[in-house]
Parts: C-alpha cells; sequence; structure tokens
C-alpha cells in the first residue's frame, strides 16, 4: 500500500517535471502562467461540481433506505471502520453491473451502484465493491486526479500555443537552436502531450490498485472483492456503455471496472489496470492475511 503512494507521487512530480520542462522550452513564464491558470480554472469548476454533473450523466437516483437497508448498513459499517463520514448512495437504472465514488471531499461524496451490480453479485462481493469506493473516498483520489488532470490540462494549452508559434515562425524568447527549428518545437509539442496522458493514465492505474488493497483490508475479505471484479469484467464485456458518447466516455475512470467494451484499445491507454493483475495483487494479499 506505501509503494502504492509513493508510485503516486513520483508521477506527479514527473507530470510536474514535463511542465517545468515545457515552460522552458515555451521560453518564458507568461505562456506557463496563462495555461496554467486556465487549467485550474476548468478543473476547479470540474472538481467542484463533478458529483451533480455525473449524477445527472446518468440519471441517478437516491438508494431507496428501505429495499436496500442492507446496502446502507453496510456503507455504514465500513465507513466508521474507515473514519469517513457517510456518503449519499445512489442507483443507475443500467444492465451493467458497476459502481463508482465521486464528490471533492469525504465530507461532499457519493458512491452510485447500477442495478446490474444487484443482480450478480452476492452480499460479500458487493461489501467489496463498497469498500473499494469507500477507499477511493478515504484516499482523496478525486482531488489527486484533479491535480494530475490540472498538470495535464496545462502542458495540452501549451503544446497547442507551441505548435502554433512554430508553424508561424514566431516563438519569442528562446534559443537559437530552438527558434530556428521549427520542427523540433512541433515533435516536442506533440510528444510532451502525449506523455503527460500516459503518466496521468498510469496514476489512475496506481490509484485503483490502492483503492483495491484499501478495500479489501478494511472488508477483511480480498477474495469476495477479487471475485466480484471478475464478475464485473465480463459483465461489462457483455453489455457495456456506449463509447460512442464522448461525455460518457470521459468518466470511465471513475468506475471500479471499466466501463466499456475496450477492443482494440492498448492497455497502455487504459484508465483501469488490468483486472488479472488486480486479482492476482488480491490473492496475493489473502494469503498474507491468512
Amino acid at each position: 500500500m506505501f509503494l502504492n503512494w509513493i508510485k503516486t507521487a513520483i508521477l506527479l512530480a514527473a507530470l510536474s517535471g514535463l511542465l517545468l520542462f515545457f515552460g522552458a522550452q515555451f521560453g518564458g513564464y507568461s505562456g506557463l502562467q496563462f495555461a496554467f491558470i486556465m487549467a485550474l480554472v476548468m478543473n476547479g469548476i470540474a472538481y467542484f461540481f463533478s458529483e451533480k454533473i455525473v449524477l445527472r450523466l446518468y440519471k441517478a437516483q437516491p438508494l431507496n433506505k428501505t429495499d436496500y437497508a442492507s446496502v446502507y448498513a453496510t456503507v455504514k459499517e465500513l465507513s466508521d471502520a474507515m473514519k469517513i463520514p457517510m456518503p449519499k448512495l445512489w442507483l443507475i437504472n443500467n444492465s451493467m453491473a458497476n459502481a463508482f465514488a465521486t464528490g471533492r471531499n469525504p465530507k461532499h461524496a457519493s458512491i452510485a451502484i447500477t442495478s446490474g451490480i444487484i443482480h450478480i453479485l452476492n452480499e460479500d462481493e458487493l461489501r467489496g465493491v463498497l469498500a473499494h469506493e469507500l477507499a477511493h473516498i478515504k484516499n482523496r483520489d478525486i482531488l489527486i486526479s484533479t491535480i494530475a488532470a490540472t498538470i495535464a490540462t496545462a502542458i495540452g494549452y501549451m503544446a497547442s500555443m507551441l505548435r502554433y508559434f512554430a508553424f508561424w515562425g514566431a516563438l519569442g524568447g528562446g534559443s537559437r537552436r530552438r527558434n530556428g527549428n521549427p520542427l523540433f518545437m512541433i515533435l516536442v509539442a506533440i510528444l510532451m502531450p502525449i506523455a503527460a496522458a500516459l503518466i496521468q493514465l498510469a496514476i489512475s492505474r496506481s490509484r485503483e490498485f490502492l483503492a483495491d488493497e484499501t478495500g479489501a483490508s478494511y472488508c477483511k475479505d480480498p477474495l469476495a472483492l477479487a471475485s466480484a471484479l471478475q464478475k464485473l469484467h465480463d459483465s461489462a464485456r457483455i453489455s457495456p456503455l456506449d463509447p460512442n458518447q464522448n461525455s460518457k466516455a470521459s468518466t470511465a475512470s471513475l468506475f471500479i471496472v471499466h466501463p466499456f467494451s475496450g477492443k482494440g484499445m492498448l492497455s497502455l491507454f487504459s484508465t483501469h489496470p488490468p483486472v488479472a493483475k488486480r486479482i492476482a495483487r488480491l490473492r496475493k494479499m489473502y494469503e498474507k492475511m491468512f
């Protein structure tokens, strides 16, 4: 678990390093400051309002306390164990079995489950999934994801500006070598956002591993979570969400398993680590616990 925190810190440092390197290539601080401020504004809005946006996007309804009393009891038990406030619970009417957590901090958090997840998971498996989502809240993964997105967005803005200046030969403040080599600047402007995106995705995958470990340690049943992940993965392949809906495609990282079929997608560009690796880690965790 500690190693995952170290990995996240290293990746965030690498992402910050890319931003500083890009600032140097840009030849001054004015463009860097402008891009960073724009990124802060955009991601700040996403950070404070993403909970309402994503719940409305999936037409989530408050989870009925009478019909799902056992779910409320489980979440209350795990929340108390993790020493975090009880999140709001929501239901999404969708046959795909999945779940996600959202909210800017533990005091403003929500967990949404699909109707499909109720039908395929037993009580212990669902408990493992809920523990995983609560772990995201406890570990403040929304905040970490927002920081990563802010830096990556700033790099994207600067890349666009760098391509523009390189094309028109109007880049100022840089060395003569770079000013005289627009192809070099265009290459940097293309590769840097790709590198930033890969690091951002690596951070997302690292947080999933950490949520698995944290959730399994609190529910005290790694094998139940492992079994749930396999069932959810199979469900997503049979009845995935429509990836052509861009508004929903951007929310893929929120779910406990990738909600799209993923056909033809390289694992390098996935927001989630391979389910097989997650299950293998949970089984090793079980062997150490027992």
